[in-house]
């Protein structure tokens, strides 16, 4: 039966470094470089060998030796410190990253590891999701969300206008057959939270000085993911 023979120390760290999602780089406590993962090679573009002994603040502009002894005496009473920066790449491309610093007795004391992680993406859906928001809000249309049971979840000002409601949490406090109980409009509802989109025009009455008036209704699925969470919508006159 073979024995099992432990690795080294060193072996095991580098695998546990390669392993890791994030871009890790290890500094001496000057900040200049003394190890990188592949991570780090794929969010920078340096090789192994190039990042060897240049500053942190090649990759992170900003962290000049200055910065990095304060961050450094700031880690005396803390076990890590979390930044929000820039990265910059080989090729002088920037993206928005998450900087955790934190300390590792690895070559000398006080040698420092920062976890790189590349947060551009959800910085993009989250200004994305913001626009979104701004959208709904100044659209002339009346929007609105309910839940699978009818409640809704959101409305924006044209429909608290369009129905007399103070504001969102007063629509909050409505369901939808609160203001919607001309046929097929029921029935469109249950539609929509079988998967399926519905736009139908119907005449809605107004005040006695104002009569009559077109408007189209458009419910369908809130679908943010593969499940539906309930039910989207929008009221707009017909010109």
């Amino acid at each position: 039966m073979p024995l099992f023979v432990p690795k080294d120390r060193k072996s095991l760290f580098r695998q546990f470094l390669a392993g890791m999602y994030d871009a890790v780089v290890i500094t001496d406590p000057s900040g200049h470089i003394l190890e990188t993962n592949p991570r780090a090679v794929e969010f920078f573009g340096y090789t192994e060998d190039e990042f060897l002994d240049r500053p942190i603040s090649l990759l992170i502009p900003g962290l000049n030796p200055e910065v990095v002894q304060r961050i450094r005496r700031g880690l005396d009473d803390d076990r890590h410190m979390v930044l929000d920066a820039n990265g910059l790449n080989k090729s002088g491309e920037k993206f928005a990253c998450e900087v955790t610093v934190s300390v590792i007795d690895l070559i000398d004391p006080g040698d420092l590891v920062f976890t790189v992680r590349n947060v551009e993406r959800r910085r993009r859906v989250r200004d994305m999701l913001r626009a979104k928001e701004s959208a709904f809000e100044i659209s002339q249309a009346a929007l609105f969300v309910c839940d699978p049971d009818g409640k809704i979840t959101n409305a924006n000002t044209s429909f608290c206008e369009l129905f007399g409601l103070a504001d969102e949490n007063d629509a909050k406090g409505h369901v939808f057959a609160d203001f919607f109980t001309d046929d097929p409009l029921p029935d469109n509802f249950r539609k929509a939270l079988d998967g399926e989109s519905t736009t139908v025009v119907i005449v809605a009455e107004g005040e006695e000085d104002e009569g009559s008036s077109e408007v189209e209704i458009t419910l369908a699925p809130n679908k943010p993911a593969r499940k539906i969470m309930g039910v989207v919508g929008s009221v707009s006159k017909v010109a």
